[in-house]
C-alpha cells in the first residue's frame, strides 16, 4: 500500500505526523509546496488542496523507497552552495568540503588548478567561487555528469573549463599548480554499495569494479607529468585507504606526504608535493 496524506491536513499537523526524521519532514514540505522553512511557521495552519497532498504522498513515498533526498528534491548544498544533482551524479557530501579547504590553502594566486572525476562539479565550482583568481579545469568521462556540473558553475555565478575526458587524456601536457580528484574509492565486493542511499546513486562513480584503489593509482601515476614544480596533488578516499595512498604518492615520487581527518575524525583526504 502506497503512503497518503489526507487533504486537508494542516502543515503544522504534517510537520508532526509524516513518517520521517523531522528534516526530511521539512525538506519535503518545502519542496511540495514551493515555500521556504520560513513558510512553514507562518502557514502553519493552512490546509492542504488534494493536488498539494497527493503531491506531498509521492514524495515521501520515494524516499521510503529508499531514494535520496537530494535526488527527490533535485539539489543539495555544498561548501555553502547551492548544486543541482540528479541519478548522473554522485549526491555532495560534507566529508568532500575538507578537500575544497586544503585546495584552497595552498592554490597558489593565480594558479592553474585540475578537478578530476568532477561529478556534479562540486570541487570546482566551490574553489572557482573562492578563488575567482585562479584558473580552474574539470574532467569527467560522463557527458551527463558535465552537463549538470556547467548548469552549477552558470548557476553559482563562476567559470570553469569543462572537458570530456577518461582522466588525464583531454588535458595533453598541460600543467597545473593543484590537482584534485574525488575518484571512485569503493571496493567491488563492499556491501555498503547495495545499502543506503548508494544504491541509487552512479555506480560508475563509486567503485572502480576492483580493490577500490585502481583510479587512484591512476591518477598519482600520471599526476607528476600534469604538476608544476611544487604542485599539490590531494585525493579523498575511503575511511581504511589512508596508509595504501600515502604508499602510493611516496613510491612516485611526491614529498610532504600525509592524510588529513575529516569532522569525524577520519583520515578522508591524502596527498603530496611534486618537488
Amino acid at each position: 500500500m502506497s503512503f497518503s496524506v489526507d487533504a486537508g491536513a494542516s502543515i503544522g499537523r504534517l510537520q508532526a505526523t509524516l513518517p520521517l526524521d523531522a528534516l526530511e519532514n521539512r525538506i519535503l514540505l518545502c519542496h511540495a509546496l514551493g515555500i521556504s522553512r520560513v513558510g512553514l511557521i507562518t502557514q502553519s495552519e493552512r490546509v492542504l488542496s488534494a493536488d498539494e497532498a497527493q503531491r506531498l504522498a509521492a514524495l515521501v513515498q520515494r524516499r521510503l523507497d529508499g531514494e535520496p533526498i537530494a535526488y527527490i528534491v533535485g539539489e543539495r548544498e555544498f561548501f555553502g552552495l547551492p548544486f543541482k544533482v540528479s541519478p548522473a551524479v554522485l549526491i555532495p557530501r560534507p566529508d568532500t568540503e575538507l578537500i575544497v579547504e586544503l585546495a584552497l590553502e595552498r592554490l597558489p594566486q593565480g594558479g592553474r588548478m585540475l578537478d578530476m572525476g568532477t561529478g556534479s562539479g562540486a570541487i570546482a565550482v566551490a574553489c572557482a567561487h573562492s578563488r575567482r583568481d585562479a584558473s580552474v579545469t574539470a574532467l569527467d568521462v560522463s557527458e551527463d555528469a558535465l552537463e549538470i556540473a556547467r548548469a552549477n558553475a552558470a548557476a553559482n555565478g563562476v567559470q570553469v573549463r569543462f572537458l570530456r575526458s577518461d582522466w588525464f587524456g583531454a588535458v595533453g601536457d598541460e600543467r597545473f599548480a593543484l590537482i584534485a580528484s574525488n575518484p571512485p574509492y569503493i571496493a567491488s565486493h563492499d556491501e555498503h554499495l547495495s545499502q543506503g542511499d548508494l544504491r541509487f546513486e552512479p555506480a560508475g562513480a563509486l567503485t572502480d569494479h576492483a580493490d577500490g584503489l585502481a583510479a587512484l593509482r591512476a591518477i598519482v601515476d600520471g599526476a607528476p607529468a600534469h604538476l608544476l614544480p611544487g604542485g599539490w596533488l590531494l585525493l579523498e578516499h575511503g575511511y581504511d585507504q589512508a596508509a595504501a595512498v600515502r604508499a602510493l604518492l611516496a613510491a612516485r615520487g611526491f614529498t610532504e606526504v600525509q592524510s588529513w581527518r575529516d569532522l569525524p575524525g577520519i583520515e578522508r583526504v591524502s596527498g603530496g608535493r611534486l618537488s
